[in-house]
């Protein structure tokens, strides 16, 4: 049959030979199709499900229980994540990266117990886990050993209730101080630092008056008769920091992007300085000069010679101590204004020092890579130093102590955006 077949095709025409061929192959193709198309639809693609070999690990890894599961207390919670570090301490004698990724996740979740879901899906993985649950139970044995003591803050001025109230007040303040942080260029967390310094300082010279009047409402005191504002800022020290934003040639310049930052809007610098400073409502320039005094200081020691922009405890205690002495030197010291809270005396540098590295309020202002943001070459433009401008609230502000400008007209501008903080002026 297949013989005959061959014969006939080889007597046929070149042209019926070509036909011949491309019927066979369309044909082919055509059956090819169909029995495709028939294979997937009868489920011959499709993989057979099966149960997981670990499932029983499974469903007990995602029946660890989770904070939603049980009412737990701070300390409690606090206590678990203690455990969980010691758990990943051990994970990463063994697997480093699994214990870094699930470290790095845990700063991102407020919630401990995802954690002990996280180190048992990875510890599903260990092929020999004595080793690992040895190590395991020695750091744990050797952690639980150290009796939990019952100072709740290592810092004793922390531990107050008058810390309790201004942790509070900076809180409601944090819109401004990040505000002012990104204007001038420094990190926010350093401008509280200066802030948490004075406040403190206040809170513990006038005690009675903070006790009586701002601790029940939460508030900052603002000073109006020799330093000013809740920062503390002295005119005379305001004043030098603008004449520095203006000179190119002072060792306090921090580029021609801040030139214009504390811009007046009248022709009576000495009075508007005044308002900005003592304004009550709206506390912003307040942290503006704050943020200038830091940057401009940083700026003078690095020119000279020596980068302090790592070193917050000198910035903070030259920041109190003022320009004037500030003397770009290989040896600086911190210090500043002694301040005394419960019997123990603090300097101002070591106030903003403890703060700055205790992790308190981190969520509020968070640690930046580099301290101060450098000059970009770019000048502020008129609508930017217009909306700054306008951080002066429609309010009466006390009179100032002088008699030349008691009674002194207040800004009629408000800016509107950011939160406002009314305080007692001290």
């Amino acid at each position: 049959m297949i013989k005959k077949l061959w014969n006939d095709f080889k007597q046929r025409s070149l042209r019926r030979k070509i036909f011949d061929i491309a019927l066979v192959l369309f044909a082919g193709a055509g059956a090819a199709i169909i029995g495709a198309w028939l294979f997937f639809e009868l489920g011959g693609t499709r993989q057979r499900g099966g149960v997981d070999k670990n499932y029983r690990y499974l469903m007990s890894v995602s029946e660890i229980e989770t904070m939603r599961d049980s009412k737990r207390d701070p300390a409690e919670i606090d206590a678990h994540w203690m455990k969980q570090y010691v758990r990943l301490a051990a994970l990463s004698r063994f697997y480093p990266v699994n214990a870094r990724l699930i470290t790095e996740a845990a700063q991102h979740s407020n919630n401990p117990y995802i954690v002990d879901r996280m180190v048992a899906a990875a510890e599903m993985y260990i092929d020999k886990p004595e080793a690992y649950q040895k190590f395991c139970r020695e750091l744990t044995t050797l952690y639980e050993r150290q009796p939990q003591q019952k100072t709740p803050n290592i810092i004793p001025w922390m531990n107050t209730q008058e810390w309790e109230w201004l942790r509070e007040s900076v809180i409601r303040d944090s819109a401004l101080i990040n505000e002012a942080g990104r204007l001038s260029g420094v990190e926010p967390r350093m401008i509280a630092g200066c802030l948490i310094g004075e406040q403190i300082r206040l809170f513990n010279s006038k005690r009675e008056v903070v006790k009586k009047y701002l601790g029940p409402v939460k508030a900052l005191s603002v000073q109006s008769q020799f330093s000013f504002g809740v920062n503390g800022v002295k005119l005379f020290t305001a004043q030098a920091v603008e004449q520095h934003l203006k000179d190119p040639s002072s060792p306090f310049y921090m580029g021609k992007h801040y030139e214009n930052l504390l811009d007046f809007e009248s022709d009576n610098h000495e009075n508007e300085r005044y308002e900005r400073l003592v304004d009550y409502r709206n506390h912003l320039y307040s942290y503006l000069y704050t943020g200038c005094i830091l940057h401009q200081i940083m700026l003078q020691w690095r020119r000279a010679g020596y980068d302090i922009s790592d070193r917050p405890d000198i910035l903070f205690t030259l920041f109190n101590i003022g320009f004037e002495q500030s003397q770009p030197k290989p040896d600086p010291v911190c210090g500043g204004s002694h301040i005394k809270v419960d019997d123990r005396v603090y300097t101002f540098g070591a106030i903003g020092f403890d703060f700055y590295y205790s992790g308190e309020l981190a969520e509020a202002f968070p640690y930046w890579n580099q301290r101060f943001i450098d000059d970009d070459g770019k000048q502020m433009s008129d609508d930017q130093v217009s909306r700054i401008q306008d951080n002066v609230s429609d309010c009466r502000r006390p009179s100032r102590t002088d008699d030349s400008t008691k009674g002194a007209a207040s800004s009629d501008s408000s800016y509107g955006q950011l939160p406002a903080t009314s305080a007692i002026n001290l």
